[in-house]
């Protein structure tokens, strides 16, 4: 029962490590953007869309 118990322990202290590194990525698309607006990186939100 021990070895059981020590393995799901290991298992689920790693498993978090691997939804990590799947990508997650804390960067904004501009999809997700309201209309007329566009991500800004230096200001990490979303700003009117500069017209010319």
């Amino acid at each position: 029962m021990q070895i059981k118990t020590a393995l799901a322990a290991i298992v689920l202290a790693i498993v978090p490590g691997f939804a990590l590194a799947q990508g997650c990525s804390h960067e904004q698309s501009s999809m997700s953007c309201a209309d007329g607006t566009v991500w800004d990186a230096e200001s990490r939100t979303c700003v009117p869309e500069a017209t010319s």
